[in-house]
């Protein structure tokens, strides 16, 4: 019996301690295929929503990288970290000032990182410089110095506070946690606003818990947990027509259209000028046949899908 390879977008709920490249490995496994990448990995340390391309479908991961995201945090303010989260090894801080911190001033430290602003990336980070790794550079004590970036912060609130006294290398300090919700644009490093948070307020500071809980259109709600051998990972694959709907506008093709576009040939159709991307679709089959720009009513190809099928046939 031909069974059709796997194919579609896979949403996962990432558990804390372990790799985005380990929950690619293990989606291999379940899955028999080495055809599958992430649209943006998350730290070891963080929980929640990867995108996983499976297949064909690893084709629309370009288009997904640069989706916004939400997240969920913790900032630990009084204490900073190599690393600008829980993983690393404290650097700074001995605790919140002697005078406090108040309700006004997070609040001015937290509105002052809204909107458009040019972030300094954290320097324990996968962002590469003169083709290496800036985390390889730190860990090997090397300098590193990344440059700003313009990223856009939508939502920066704060939901909830506790102060509470920790111990710190074996020495109680006072420290205020800081319960946040954060929706940005992609390229946005959580961990800097935190550093950045604790800057403004003259303290170190560092993220004690991050989860991620959604991408473009995508929620953790609907995300599964890889690791549970009940889950059927086969079922859980969104198809690409599907998924192409949800990001872009579609315009439907019949058969000789879609084998014409998938040729390489120039097709005509009813539909107002983009750039694109707007996905073709088959109409009899519901096939996503490639993303198109249109011009004068005619298609030009972005990304083709010559043998995408649909994940659950």
């Amino acid at each position: 019996m031909l069974v059709t390879p796997p194919d579609g977008i896979l949403l996962v709920d990432k558990p804390q301690g372990i790799s985005s490249h380990r929950v690619v490995s293990i989606a291999r496994r379940r899955l028999d295929l080495k055809k599958i990448g992430h649209a943006g990995t998350l730290d070891p340390m963080a929980t929640g929503l990867l995108v996983l391309g499976v297949g064909p479908s690893t084709r629309l991961l370009t288009h997904l990288v640069g989706l916004d995201k939400t997240y969920t945090a913790t900032i630990r303010l009084g204490v900073g970290t190599d690393s600008d989260d829980a993983d690393g090894d404290p650097v700074s801080g001995a605790g919140v000032p002697s005078e406090g911190v108040t309700d006004d001033a997070i609040e001015a430290a937290v509105a002052a990182l809204r909107g458009p602003i040019d972030q300094v990336p954290s320097t324990v980070s996968a962002i590469k410089v003169d083709g290496r790794r800036a985390y390889d550079l730190a860990r090997k004590g090397e300098a590193v110095t990344l440059r700003s970036r313009r990223v856009t912060v939508d939502r920066f609130e704060v939901r909830g506070r506790a102060d509470r006294v920790v111990s710190v290398d074996g020495v109680d300090v006072g420290v205020v946690d800081l319960d946040v919700v954060v929706s940005c644009s992609s390229g946005t490093y959580v961990r800097a606003l935190a550093r950045d948070v604790g800057a403004a307020l003259g303290t170190g500071a560092h993220l004690t818990a991050l989860r991620r809980s959604v991408v473009g259109p995508f929620s953790v709600e609907d995300a599964i947990d890889l690791e549970d051998d009940t889950v059927d990972v086969r079922a859980a694959l969104a198809r690409p027509a599907d998924v192409a709907r949800r990001l872009f506008p579609a315009v439907q093709l019949d058969g000789a259209q879609a084998k014409d576009l998938g040729d390489g040939k120039r097709i005509s159709v009813d539909h107002p000028d983009s750039d694109g991307p707007v996905a073709a679709i088959a109409t009899g089959s519901d096939r996503l046949v490639g993303l198109v720009a249109v011009r004068r009513g005619q298609l030009r190809v972005i990304t083709n899908f010559p043998t995408a099928t649909g994940a659950n046939p």
